[in-house]
């Protein structure tokens, strides 16, 4: 670690020292399962068995933890996976979790369905709503809140350091999934949450080849049961997922600037489309969670959703209609992406209070020019 402390500084160098046999700046990918002992229990640097400890994970949990400003990072195979780790190390049957009311599809189906029947319940509802929040931890064995801001695809703001006081209160975990505005844009545990997980699949390794997840806190209780749980269940980051990982956090800043700035520009532009009934992205001086958006982040990110005037058939239309927005699931590479939730990444939530309006897609704005963008989404539009 350099003596440096600025965020892309610390993106680049964090858990990067140069390789201390060969000198070479970038450290090698330790492929492998398995290390060498020097006699029965005699190990080097403590490493063991890949499931246990491997080099390039351990790097990869060094970079993540200094970019959150924790004391202790976690790395997964998937953000589902960090997550379950998580609420089994957090939780027992019988506790209970508050979550926002238009969260990740996948979270909730974790959560409702297969937590469910470990014995953990739940209730959604708007986190943008104080009152509400602090009247659905008064249940009185609500362990856990959990946040995303912003929300997934519904862009909503979640207050974090007044939720923080909220679950304080109440002795919960406030949990916050950080995923949409990465470490980057915002820090939620200086604004009193006590663990940010991520899909680091999304804007973290930002080029759409390696799956993972992480759990970041500074609690170091909480910290070792996470960290059992996560060698003792195996759902790790395999070293080329985590070599991966790393690559893509140290232009983590860089890239996170270009998907802010193309959002802002094709949300501005969508709000003047007479086919558009709603645009959804806090960069926009009249979104709800504008004001505090500009307050808890460095800027407004590179997810936006919009709804149609004219219904469901005009939102797959545009949504199966574009060239360079790719019709797929996921979010956060460099190549914009399109997404339909209610049949794809949130169909776990139909039919439920969580369901995704039928008339909205949601936009994943990558780094290309923001000028071919905006004529790929007006060439979709004119077939409505």
């Amino acid at each position: 670690m350099t003596s440096g402390n600025g965020f892309n500084t610390r993106a680049v160098h964090a858990g990067q020292a140069p390789d201390p046999t060969t000198g070479a700046v970038i450290p090698p990918l330790y492929q492998t399962t398995t290390f060498a002992q020097d006699g029965i229990g005699q190990l080097r640097n403590g490493y063991e068995y890949g499931r246990g400890t491997n080099p390039t994970r351990d790097s990869l949990q060094a970079q993540l933890a200094a970019l959150e400003g924790a004391e202790h990072a976690f790395s997964f195979s998937s953000g589902l996976a960090a997550e379950d780790a998580l609420i089994r190390a957090a939780l027992r049957p019988g506790d209970h979790i508050v979550l926002g009311n238009d969260a990740y599809g996948g979270t909730y189906r974790l959560i409702n369905r297969v937590l469910g029947d470990w014995g953990i319940t739940n209730s959604a509802v708007d986190m943008s709503d104080l009152d509400a929040v602090e009247k659905a931890v008064a249940s009185g064995n609500t362990r856990m809140v959990w946040v995303e801001t912003p929300s997934n695809p519904m862009m909503k703001i979640t207050d974090i350091a007044a939720i923080a006081g909220v679950a304080k209160q109440a002795g919960a975990v406030l949990v916050v999934d950080n995923t949409f505005a990465t470490p980057y844009l915002q820090q939620p545990l200086s604004f009193g949450a006590d663990v940010v997980v991520h899909s680091t699949t999304k804007y973290i390794g930002g080029h759409s080849d390696a799956s993972g997840g992480a759990v970041v806190l500074n609690d170091a209780e909480l910290a070792e049961k996470i960290g059992f749980i996560q060698f003792a269940v195996g759902a790790v980051s395999a070293p080329m997922e985590a070599w991966l990982t790393t690559r893509g956090l140290k232009t983590l800043g860089v890239r996170m600037d270009r998907h802010s700035s193309n959002a802002l520009a094709i949300a501005q532009w969508l709000t003047t489309r007479e086919e558009v009934e709603q645009v959804y992205y806090p960069g926009l001086a009249d979104h709800p969670g504008h004001e505090l958006a500009a307050r808890q982040m460095r800027g407004f990110g590179g997810m936006i959703s919009v709804s149609f005037k004219g219904g469901e058939q005009a939102a797959r239309t545009v949504a199966e209609s574009t060239e360079l927005f790719t019709l797929a699931e996921s979010l956060g590479g460099i190549e914009s992406l399109m997404n339909y939730p209610s049949e794809m990444t949130h169909a776990s939530v139909k039919g439920t209070e969580l369901a995704v309006p039928e008339n909205l897609v949601r936009l994943s704005v990558g780094i290309e020019d923001v000028e071919d963008l905006i004529e790929d989404l007006d060439k979709a539009f004119a077939r409505l």
